[in-house]
């Protein structure tokens, strides 16, 4: 079969699917090709969303266990895994039916199969034994990406999972180990730690999280330790891994290296790698890197003029937030408009707990890259509204600019900092100042306070706190 359309877009998570519907809204036929039976990719069916499905599961565990400080004592938890693994996929099960709703709404032709480039203006989709080729005047590339591995590990043992194994909560391991101290690693690492598992985290940098401010992680590694009794290994490589029956025995190298141990489940998370590489881009003329990536400018164009490219393939970040908007982009010019990606930051968020969340400039590029700055800091030991909750271990942080006073970045660490992330990343994007944070009335007791209260102990307004003045 073949057939043609205005807009072909290959990938149906989170990026691609935007840009379908953005196209189609546009009054563009839309074609979109997804490898799986259902849209949402990754994040939606074995990423983000059923990641933190199970976190409230354990965020709950958590906070009724800390209530025995406070005078509520709690039984020990009974879990019914398969209504723990029935919750989770009730959540992803109700967001894909809602895509599929969407889809059919605006009339986009969702197409499941293989897809790759024949030429520049056309793409084969290979399902099972059917094929059928979709030309295409504008085409939207958003195949994300997929993890890496490691050379030397048994994969073909069931015993070695990744974070879609990991989410599949088959059981709940006695001996876990995580190879990778990144976000995904991590979050998986505290569902597991609240269900019963005996944590060993091993990261060959020297912290959690590479690339986060130290004080922002101190909080998480504190709690891991305390709460979880989790073994953390840093500057640690491993070395080995070898199936026996009783376990999966791990070696490891480094100057602070442990002995070797086994473990009943090894979890990796050591990053992902773009998908750049498997949709035949040669024959589309697309330029791709050794890595995967395809480069792209403003306006998500590749090398080749009338295909875009969006999402985890075009670089780092790789979050599904950058790539939505990067799809309404994409969208936007192969539809005619006038539009760009011209996003001035674009926040992280480690749903751990507690949370950790930055955006813009933080103290370790500043420090890398030579860039001046000041600092306004509000510990939550000091905010009524977290010792109300039980957690004091919690910090609000502000980058300014010593010239302007602008807002250049923030770090916040506690329960519920990606949302609070928000408020500063709009403070960047609007061009705002100490002041404008600082003036602004935020309800009181909250956390969202913590951001004005960090403004203010820049300015030296502060009563929160008593702050010294220098000199």
């Amino acid at each position: 079969m073949e057939e043609s359309t205005d807009v072909l877009v290959l990938g149906g998570g989170p990026g691609g699917y935007t840009a379908a519907f953005r196209a189609a809204d546009l009054g563009q036929k839309v074609v979109l090709v997804e490898r799986h039976s259902r849209l949402g990719g990754v994040c939606l069916n074995v990423g983000c969303i059923p990641s933190k499905a199970l976190l409230h599961v354990a965020r709950v565990m958590e906070e009724a266990a800390d209530l025995d400080r406070h005078g509520v004592v709690f039984g020990k938890p009974k879990l019914d895994l398969d209504k723990i693994r029935g919750f989770k996929q009730s959540v992803v099960d109700r967001l894909t039916k809602g895509l599929a709703a969407l889809a059919k709404q605006r009339k986009v032709e969702v197409v499941q199969g293989e897809g790759r480039f024949t030429s520049a203006h056309s793409l084969s989709v290979e399902s099972g034994s059917e094929s059928r080729t979709i030309r295409f005047d504008n085409a939207i590339v958003a195949v994300g990406s997929r993890v890496v591995e490691i050379p030397g590990i048994p994969y073909d043992d069931p015993r070695v999972i990744d974070s879609t194994g990991a989410l599949e909560l088959e059981d709940i391991p006695k001996r876990l180990l995580v190879i990778g101290g990144g976000i995904i690693g991590l979050e998986m690492a505290m569902v597991y730690g609240a269900l019963g598992s005996e944590l060993t985290l091993v990261e060959m940098l020297d912290g959690l999280i590479p690339g986060c401010d130290r004080d922002l992680v101190k909080p998480l590694e504190r709690r891991l330790k305390r709460r979880y009794k989790a073994k953390i290994h840093l500057e640690t490589k491993v070395s080995g891994v070898k199936a026996l029956k009783g376990g999966l025995k791990v070696t490891f190298e480094g100057e602070k290296a442990p002995e070797p141990s086994t473990f009943d489940r090894v979890l990796v998370s050591v990053g992902r790698r773009p998908n750049g590489d498997l949709v035949g881009a040669e024959a589309a003329g697309l330029a791709v890197d050794e890595r995967g990536f395809i480069s792209v400018d403003s306006q998500q164009r590749t090398n080749v003029a009338h295909i875009f490219a969006i999402g985890d393939v075009t670089g780092q970040p790789m979050l599904a937030h950058k790539a939505t908007h990067e799809g309404k982009v994409a969208a936007e010019v192969a539809a005619g408009l006038k539009s760009g990606f011209e996003a001035s930051v674009i926040p992280s968020v480690a749903y751990t707990d507690p949370e950790i969340a930055w955006v813009g400039l933080n103290e370790t590029d500043a420090a890398e890259r030579g860039i001046a700055y000041e600092k306004g800091a509000f510990p939550w030991s000091a905010s009524g509204r977290s010792l109300g909750m039980g957690r004091s271990d919690g910090l609000t942080k502000i980058l300014f600019d010593p010239e302007t006073k602008r807002v250049l970045g923030a770090g916040i660490v506690g329960p519920i900092a990606g949302d609070l992330i928000a408020e500063v990343a709009l403070a960047i994007e609007m061009g705002c100042e100490a002041a404008d944070l600082s003036l602004t009335i935020h309800p009181h007791p909250t956390l969202s306070e913590t951001v004005a209260l960090a403004a203010e102990a820049f300015e030296g307004t502060i009563t929160d706190l008593y702050v010294p003045k220098s000199g």
